[in-house]
């Protein structure tokens, strides 16, 4: 007989099931209360209970336990300062959605060389959260794989559905069942009829397949997510964060009936990809606000510790020290100083 079945697949590896992953790398009760309040937080600003603006700032990926370290070091000092006017919750990356190929990140390929060992991966991105969160810094991410929350989810204050996989139906019915809220971005050509969509979709119940902390495959049964929001990224054709395009999404949410909420992704094709313009757009989204503009409840910024990006390359000795290896980010100094500028600006309307 001819075979017929698994014929394009070269192996399957058994993983460690959750349950056991969270044996290994427990969380201690201060933790889980420091995620529980952040996520409270989160909530109140998502419903204006809380004045403060929503502030997603990190590297566009983790590469590097080190370098997320250090970078969570300093934006939890900076953090302290401008919590005032902020809350900032550090951007920690670990999965990354291709349009062909590449490095699909830290999760899937630990050691940066093709390997492809995603049971150490799953283990030290569980690590490096465990190690954020415990300084006291909330932690947000890019929920891409469906079955990768049952190992992380519980570390995560915000997650976000990104503009490649926001009309996914998987990726809505995960959403659903998700215990943080969640940010979903327009597409990546500008549409914000698919995010309005999965937005509907996931603050209602649904069923679908996936694993239990045991890691059987089970039936996943959800209550649906109410606090879902919209993020605007721009889009092939324009950027997204002007007057007449904020006037827009609010009032295509409300005529949707959906929290007119909106994140402003300050990178992407909002600055049309170039890191140095991040700074323009928040500048921009930071006067809409202050003006009156009370939807707007918060910003991303892609920032690492140096500006810039780098090429993924085979000898990891050559790669420079806090520098993307995905999209080019700001660097420390550059974020430092626009996030107190912006703390500032905000106080002083205050």
């Amino acid at each position: 007989m001819r075979r017929i079945q698994n014929v394009n697949i070269a192996g399957i590896a058994p993983l460690v099931p959750p349950v056991k992953l969270k044996k290994q790398l427990p969380v201690k009760e201060a933790v889980h209360t420091a995620v529980y309040a952040s996520r409270e937080t989160v909530k109140r600003i998502l419903m204006r209970k809380d004045a403060r603006l929503l502030a997603i700032v990190g590297p566009c990926s983790i590469h590097d336990e080190s370098v997320a370290l250090d970078y969570a070091a300093r934006l939890n000092e900076l953090r302290k300062k401008v919590a005032r006017s902020m809350y900032v919750v550090m951007r920690v990356y670990f999965e990354k959605p291709r349009t062909t190929v590449g490095w699909k990140g830290l999760i899937s390929d630990p050691y940066l060389d093709g390997s492809e060992d995603m049971a150490y991966g799953l283990a030290l991105a569980r690590r490096i959260l465990i190690k954020i969160v415990s300084q006291g810094l909330p932690v947000a991410t890019e929920m891409l794989d469906p079955i990768v929350p049952q190992y992380t989810s519980d570390l995560i204050s915000w997650a976000a559905i990104g503009a490649r996989t926001t009309e996914s139906q998987t990726h809505r019915e995960m959403a659903s069942g998700l215990s943080m809220p969640v940010g979903f971005k327009n597409s990546t050509d500008g549409n914000l009829q698919v995010a309005l969509d999965a937005m509907e979709s996931s603050r209602h119940a649904h069923s679908f397949l996936g694993i239990d902390q045991n890691g059987r495959t089970a039936v996943v049964k959800t209550r649906g997510n109410p606090f879902c929001h919209l993020i605007l990224r721009g889009g092939r054709a324009r950027p997204n964060y002007d007057d007449a395009s904020i006037s827009d999404a609010e009032e295509r949410l409300r005529q949707a009936k959906l929290n007119p909420a909106l994140m402003l992704d300050c990178s992407h094709a909002n600055s049309r990809k170039k890191h140095e313009e991040q700074a323009t757009v928040l500048r921009e989204v930071l006067r809409q606000r202050l003006a009156g503009g009370k939807s707007i409840i918060g910003f991303m910024l892609e920032s690492n510790l140096f500006p810039g990006s780098q090429e993924l390359v085979p000898d990891l000795a050559k790669l420079r020290y806090g520098v993307s290896i995905t999209d080019a980010c700001m660097g420390w100094k550059e974020t430092e100083e626009l996030l107190l500028h912006a703390h500032g600006s905000f106080c002083a309307a205050c």
